[in-house]
């Protein structure tokens, strides 16, 4: 395979490229009509995020995917963008940004290697079956090129998999660690086995505040494909401006991101909505891949007590538990998921930066920041609200 020259392109809109050989490399596994492992990489995602002006002109992230083919067929794809500036990323880079640009350069634009607005962890290189290796090599490659070729400062690789960190390290792209809390089914058979895991005082907690949550004059409903409707999206972009205007100054999907996730996204979409006398009061939104239920936004126009913690959590692990699926992603940062049932785990995420001289200090500052994400995951594992089974508990 190594002598058999790779072609790289960069394309401006994903109508450059066809949907199925995107996904052919974005999500194989779906050839069957089942579901991806990541429904972030489809072609049908990204280009919501397009069609709906989520990214492209105005936005600060402009789309510059990077496509490799062998004597034309394509065997690697990858979401990359010129970033005018850090927002929606969560692998946070603004002190690298402040010292670069004390330092007499342009920090911005960069390139970001990553789903918008999206802290999940996922391939990020995506190759057809079998061209792993010289797929990741290519998409690197052409990545760094074009970065080099337009004078840019930086290249970001977020959340990527262990795989890709470790593969990315290899060939001399400096490895990130950060750490998120995720929930893991541990072959539960309903919410009240996963509560018998947890230690007494968690599990009465759980029960007291899912008891509150549901006190709140309503209904809870879990919607997902031809279940939603637009009445329903009418009301969580409401929420979600209410939770974009708190979050990030101005929400970060536009309205129209929503009209098309009804058409296009529905299959991979949970909602999770609250109603009260008729009217829709809060909801939860969620992606569904083919073993992890993604938590990705939350909002609300009515304030009730834990209501919060019961359609983003709680609800979120009933529907796991009832579809089989191994994990809940709850998003980014949260200390307050711990004592929930959501553990800390390892994220990744890979940097290349033009400037030697740079790219050697953000080496030194990144082995101290590793040690100390591990040093904190430790920590926060002890923990943990399970039951210690050495420990007799007092009931």
């Amino acid at each position: 395979m190594s002598d058999q020259q790779i072609e790289i392109s960069v394309l401006g809109s994903l109508a450059g490229i066809d949907a199925a050989e995107w996904d052919a490399c974005a999500c194989p596994e779906a050839a069957d009509s089942g579901r991806p492992i990541d429904p972030f990489t489809t072609y049908r995602f990204l280009m919501a995020l397009e069609r709906s002006a989520s990214v492209g002109a105005g936005t600060g992230w402009t789309p510059r995917y990077v496509i490799a083919r062998i004597e034309g067929e394509v065997i690697a794809v990858a979401p990359l963008y010129a970033k005018g500036h850090s927002q929606g990323e969560y692998i946070f880079d603004h002190n690298w940004a402040h010292a670069y640009e004390q330092a007499g350069g342009h920090y911005y634009p960069k390139l970001q290697l990553a789903v918008p607005f999206t802290p999940v962890t996922g391939r990020r290189f995506l190759t057809r079956p079998g061209f792993e290796t010289t797929g990741l090599s290519a998409l690197v490659q052409g990545a760094v090129q074009l970065a080099a070729e337009n004078e840019l400062s930086s290249v970001h690789v977020t959340f990527c998999t262990k795989d890709e960190a470790d593969a990315g390290e290899q060939i001399g792209l400096l490895h990130r660690t950060g750490q998120q809390f995720h929930w893991k089914n541990a072959e539960y058979t309903n919410f009240d086995a996963f509560l018998g895991s947890l230690s007494s005082r968690k599990r009465k907690n759980i029960r007291k505040e899912r008891a509150t949550a549901h006190d709140f004059g309503g209904n809870i409903h879990q919607l997902t494909g031809d279940d939603i409707r637009m009445e329903h999206w009418n009301a969580f972009w409401r929420f979600y401006q209410d939770t974009g205007a708190r979050k990030w100054g101005t929400p970060y999907l536009t309205r129209a991101f929503f009209d098309i996730a009804q058409d296009t996204l529905r299959d991979d979409i949970l909602l999770v909505m609250a109603e009260r006398d008729g009217t829709w009061v809060a909801g939860a939104m969620n992606m569904i891949g083919r073993d992890t239920l993604y938590g990705r936004y939350w909002g609300c126009v009515e304030d009730h007590p834990c209501l919060h913690f019961e359609l983003c959590y709680y609800q979120a692990i009933d529907h796991a538990i009832k579809h089989d699926l191994l994990t809940v992603e709850a998003g980014a940062q949260g200390d307050h998921k711990l004592a929930r049932g959501y553990m800390p785990v390892t994220t990744h995420s890979l940097h290349w930066f033009a400037d030697a001289r740079f790219r050697d200090a953000v080496s030194r500052y990144l082995d101290a920041e590793r040690d100390a994400v591990e040093h904190e995951i430790e920590v926060l594992t002890s923990y943990g609200p399970f039951r210690n089974p050495d420990v007799e508990e007092k009931q």
